[in-house]
């Protein structure tokens, strides 16, 4: 029963991660490439490789973002890809969608906190 809850929980934070990267590159290829439409080739094939990575993670269990991650599961051109995807659309998402701005702050906000406890509970032990 608790194995199909963490399954539940997994595929969610799957669906929602995918959702939010979907949501960053349609604004990146509408405000950059001007597309009326979906997203041009090039956005497409980064979207649809973004997916297949957050799929395929191992660690999607216990991160909060793939920027934080100590594996990068990336090929290095498709991590800069996106990365130029998220320096653009991050700022922008409060605008077009603040409920997933929101929840991604509120995030970053716990992952902060979540290190800092770390960090001390480590330096204590020194």
């Amino acid at each position: 029963m608790a194995d199909s809850m963490t399954q539940q929980r997994l595929g969610a934070k799957r669906k929602r991660e995918k959702a939010v990267v979907s949501q960053m590159m349609a604004l990146y290829c509408r405000k950059q490439h001007r597309t009326k439409d979906g997203l041009c080739p090039n956005c497409a094939e980064l979207a649809s490789y973004a997916r297949r990575r957050v799929d395929g993670c191992p660690f999607m269990e216990s991160k909060t973002f793939c920027s934080n991650c100590q594996t990068h599961c990336y090929r290095s051109d498709m991590r800069e890809r996106i990365r130029t995807v998220m320096r653009f659309s991050g700022p922008r998402m409060a605008l077009y969608h603040p409920f997933m701005a929101a929840r991604h702050i509120a995030a970053a906000l716990a992952e902060k906190w979540r290190m800092k406890r770390l960090a001390g509970s480590y330096n204590q032990k020194q």
